[in-house]
């Protein structure tokens, strides 16, 4: 049985001009620890696909299940604990606080659990020494690279320890160099910490280093 399974799913938008379907059906089915590329043109609906997967987006019909769990059939408040503990997300644009530190940063969905303080710095900087930047802990993300600020990220989608971890073009605002570090870096948490991963990517080498690819196309993956 499939770690990630989905079945018949629609997602819509409301335009100027009535409906856009960008999700028309898709079904998908990923294995527990499989790392799976998603790729397509822009704006074909990679990204909600993603966020629809994660519980992020609503969507009109159709099924999800994550290990034994049936997202769909959760109410709003049920959908949002499992999403906050289950599930991790990293962005292109990492969408780290500006305000706090990346020690900080990192902790904030352990503190949002309600986890003690000591509890969460430990994982935070456990994390952060694991992706590199144990001395850039008290930077602030202004004050970091891109590829650091996108290390902050992955340590923040991993810190509650979920089960899987949805990425959304995560080399898609770095140079080369440094998102060929970054996608070393995702292959090694991915294995290191058991995960289930989901990519979107346009990044051929990051697709190529993936399990397995899927196509997104007139809605559906082929």
């Amino acid at each position: 049985m499939a770690f990630v399974s989905c079945r018949g799913l629609v997602k819509s938008y409301l335009t100027g001009t009535g409906p856009l379907q960008v999700l028309r059906g898709v079904d998908l089915d990923v294995e527990r620890g499989e790392m799976l590329a998603v790729v397509g043109a822009s704006g074909v609906g990679k990204s909600t696909l993603l966020h629809v997967l994660g519980g992020l987006d609503a969507f009109e019909a159709g099924t999800i299940a994550i290990g034994e769990f049936s997202v769909h059939a959760m109410g709003d408040a049920a959908r949002v604990a499992f999403r906050n503990r289950h599930v991790g997300f990293v962005f292109q644009f990492h969408h780290l606080l500006p305000e706090f530190t990346a020690l900080e940063n990192v902790e904030m969905p352990l503190r949002i659990a309600g986890r003690p303080a000591a509890e969460r710095e430990a994982k935070a900087m456990a994390l952060l020494e694991r992706v590199g930047l144990t001395d850039r802990r008290t930077h602030r993300p202004a004050a970091l690279s891109g590829g650091e600020q996108q290390r902050v990220a992955i340590a923040r989608a991993l810190v509650t320890e979920p089960w899987l971890l949805l990425a959304d073009e995560p080399t898609g605002n770095l140079d080369e160099a440094t998102a060929q570090d970054l996608q070393a870096l995702l292959r090694d948490m991915h294995r290191e910490n058991g995960l289930t991963s989901i990519l979107v990517t346009h990044n051929t080498a990051l697709a190529a280093s993936c399990d397995r690819t899927v196509r997104l196309e007139g809605g559906r993956l082929i």
